[in-house]
């Protein structure tokens, strides 16, 4: 892993159901996130992602790309376009610095309106940890015994 080195996109679709679970999850209860009758009162033409929602994901895009033994050191980011349902929401990554075991990865998150979620995810990487982020002594796919695909109900995220 060097500068310069783009990690895979990930593509997830905008649903209100993650947006409205999102926000529930993240105990943030503003009417904005689940409500869009209120949304409307409050001059937004939908309810909006909350940016515990989109931490999240940015977090999930760095560890599904360095492997469940990295750890997220420092994300710095900034909000820009709402994620509305019925969008998609695209992250994109560039390793900008490589140095002794951490990456500083700059994030670009875009919908159909602009960028999202800019910024940069500093990420500690273990040793052992190969090119493309699988670490060693890791099993790629799902562990024995737990399902593939998500529980009925449940939005999947593409990747």
């Amino acid at each position: 892993m060097k500068a310069g080195d783009e990690l895979p996109a990930l593509t997830i679709p905008l649903t209100r159901t993650l947006i409205v679970a999102g926000a529930l999850a993240s105990r943030d209860y503003q009417d904005v996130h689940h409500d869009a009758e209120a949304a409307r009162a409050k001059g937004s033409p939908e309810i909006f992602m909350n940016i515990l929602t989109t931490n999240g994901l940015v977090g999930r895009y760095i560890t599904d790309h360095f492997g469940p033994r990295c750890t997220l050191r420092k994300v710095a980011i900034r909000l820009g376009a709402p994620n509305y349902p019925g969008d998609t929401m695209v992250l994109r990554g560039t390793v900008t610095e490589v140095t002794d075991g951490t990456a500083v990865v700059r994030v670009v998150g875009t919908n159909g309106i602009g960028h999202h979620v800019t910024g940069t995810v500093t990420v500690g990487i273990p040793e052992g940890v190969p090119e493309g982020g699988v670490p060693e002594g890791i099993p790629e796919g799902v562990p024995e015994g737990i399902p593939e695909g998500s529980p009925e109900g449940i939005p999947e995220v593409t990747a």
